[in-house]
């Protein structure tokens, strides 16, 4: 092999190693309950009194038929739909103290 080509791939190595463990640092949940609705988008589980509804995708590993009325463990993740950022308001000069 060529020193470039070396370099090429140990380069494409390193960055996949850091991209994993980028992703490693992202917590995972768990939430089990039966299934309320299911969707080709979404998932509904009653945990306790409340239902949860957890977004899906063709992407979203499967196993079996899930319907209405199973018993489901789902693994999923928090990320962001969108961030705003606003500036931190400026604090009020307070005039001095006559003495």
């Amino acid at each position: 092999m060529t020193k470039l080509f070396q370099g090429v791939v140990l380069g494409a190595l390193v960055g996949l190693s850091a991209s994993a463990a980028f992703a490693a640092d992202v917590r995972t949940y768990q939430v089990t309950g039966p299934v309320v609705s299911v969707t080709d988008s979404a998932i509904t589980v009653q945990k306790g009194k409340d239902n949860w509804e957890i977004g899906k995708s063709a992407d979203t590993k499967t196993t079996g038929d899930v319907k209405v009325g199973d018993k489901v463990t789902i693994m999923y993740r928090m990320t962001a739909a969108s961030i705003e950022a606003k500036a931190p308001k400026a604090a009020a000069a307070k005039p001095a103290k006559k003495k």
